[in-house]
């Protein structure tokens, strides 16, 4: 699997059998991305779903589906290309390509106060997980993770107990758009996680995980 990460919580994922991007939201640069087979989006937030740029995302990538969680549906309604609405405990193929949907609500912003719909999307069974802005943790094990470590809805405490939860072989930051100093918080990451496990992509550079 090659994975590149183009800013905040947008990854560029191609596997042997597809090509999805997720997250495409206003802190990320994909306007330049072709030949997908699938957009994912986990939640409604503009930092996860840049709807005035998904338009032309879709116009130039003519065979990719929509995906969006049930919250993020009306925002797209108005969109030439249908969305397809996932649900968690769904399943869905791109290609040769197997993405379950999991997860259910964005992670609380502050107590009880209410949350939207988050889609945490599994891909080719375990190979990577992007959770959104929520702390999902899949029944089965996780190759490559991709952790937010900045947020209003984070401490990195959080992040770190998240990747000792899931134990994947990689763990991936992101999610880091609004941070001034993105590596400090990628470098305690990997301080307080398993040695090893966290690797930081280069912005824009494909890596083979």
């Amino acid at each position: 699997m090659k994975l590149t990460h183009l800013g905040h919580a947008c990854l560029l994922v191609q596997t042997a059998g597809a090509r999805l991007l997720i997250d495409p939201g206003t802190l990320s640069s994909f306007d330049h991305v072709r030949d997908l087979d699938a957009v994912l989006v986990t939640h409604q937030h503009a930092d996860h779903v840049d709807v005035t740029r998904l338009g032309p995302l879709l116009e130039h990538n003519p065979g990719a589906t929509l995906v969006v969680d049930a919250d993020t549906a009306p925002l797209v309604a108005d969109l030439p290309r249908t969305a397809v609405v996932a649900r968690p405990g769904d399943r869905l193929t791109f290609g040769g390509c197997v993405v379950d949907v999991l997860g259910d609500l964005h992670a609380p912003v502050y107590a009880d106060f209410p949350g939207c719909t988050n889609a945490a999307y599994l891909i080719d069974g375990g190979a990577l997980l992007h959770p959104g802005d929520s702390f999902t943790i899949p029944a089965g094990p996780v190759d490559v993770l991709a952790v937010a470590v900045d947020g209003p809805w984070l401490k990195l405490a959080e992040a770190v107990d998240y990747v000792r939860a899931v134990g994947p072989r990689v763990a991936v930051p992101m999610h880091e758009g609004e941070t001034a100093d993105p590596a400090k918080y990628a470098g305690m990451l990997a301080a307080f996680s398993l040695e090893g496990v966290v690797r930081r992509l280069t912005l824009g550079e494909a890596a083979e995980l």
